[in-house]
């Protein structure tokens, strides 16, 4: 039953966002060859601004959020969930909400013990929202936590996504209440296959699971910041072309 609701909840966000906003999307490199939305085991949300970010839904089809629905795992933050009203709505996005604190505690084994054959994790490893000055609510810059490690380590092979957001402090920035409709929001996907990902950075890194990890959150970032349509990515591109 829980899987019909979900679907439903979804595909009506879905609807609303394709209503309300316009969307520019792009791949980065060469689209995969036939269906790019099947059998992805791992999507990665970079570049965190916004609790509107489910406006992005817009961008995938509605196969991908049936799967969503079926067998998509989140962690989530507590301190998201226990929130009155947006709280009930992100325990509705995916068939499995894992409640997580900031630490490496049970809530982060919970997680990973909620990952069978079938799963389908999706997960923004920065792990906190940039607010309009460009870092995060503690003042300190954005960096990618290095919990997609874990992730990457038990799933083990199959397709990852990701995701780079361009950004959505001009629909809705972290304090606003209400968000601005009929703008644009960009995305870029890259399709990645995760046991050709993990040997790289394991060559990298060498075999220590503490190196591994910190070339996964050195990777991320640099594709975060090379890769994610933010204006200044968009204005120096622009300007590039021109030269």
């Amino acid at each position: 039953m829980r899987k019909y609701v979900v679907f439903l909840f979804l595909a009506s966000i879905r609807l609303i966002a394709l209503l309300f906003w316009r969307r520019r999307i792009r791949w980065v490199g060469e689209r995969p060859a036939g269906d790019p939305w099947e059998g992805i085991r791992v999507v990665c949300f970079l570049h965190h601004t916004s609790l509107f970010e489910w406006v992005f839904i817009s961008v995938v089809p509605l196969r991908f959020v049936w799967r969503v629905a079926c067998h998509g795992v989140v962690p989530a933050a507590d301190k998201t969930i226990r929130r009155p009203l947006v709280g009930r709505f992100y325990k509705l996005i995916a068939a499995e909400v894992v409640s997580i604190t900031r630490e490496r505690d049970h809530t982060w084994r919970d997680v990973l013990a909620s990952i069978d054959p079938d799963s389908m994790v999706l997960i923004a490893p920065e792990g906190r929202m940039m607010r309009p000055n460009g870092l995060d609510g503690d003042g300190k810059p954005m960096t990618v936590r290095g919990g997609i490690s874990d992730i990457l380590e038990a799933i083990g092979e199959g397709p990852l996504l990701v995701a780079y957001s361009g950004g959505l402090h001009h629909v809705q920035a972290p304090g606003e209440l209400l968000p601005r409709p009929f703008r644009t929001i960009r995305m870029n996907l890259e399709w990645i296959d995760i046991a050709a990902f993990r040997a790289a950075r394991r060559g990298v890194a060498g075999t220590t699971d503490a190196g591994f990890k910190r070339a996964v959150v050195t990777e991320l970032e640099r594709r975060r910041d090379l890769y994610c349509p933010t204006p200044e990515n968009l204005a120096r591109q622009a300007a590039s072309a021109t030269d």
